[in-house]
């Protein structure tokens, strides 16, 4: 049974996306020459996916 407080996977599953993020964006001049705008679009959908599955982790607790 699990415990109403314990994080469930989604919940490390965003917490791994979104530090993916942030290490992306700690390199982004790098990855910009690389990629170019492309690297933006890709972080707004890293940290977008992460938000959702922290945010659905907390929804399904209500």
């Amino acid at each position: 049974m699990m415990n109403e407080n314990e994080p469930t996977p989604r919940f490390w599953l965003g917490n791994g996306v979104m530090a993916v993020a942030l290490l992306m964006l700690l390199f982004m001049g790098r990855i910009w020459e690389l990629l170019g705008v492309g690297a933006m679009v890709l972080w707004v959908l890293l940290v977008g996916v992460g938000v959702y599955l922290l945010m659905s982790d907390k929804k399904g607790r209500e």
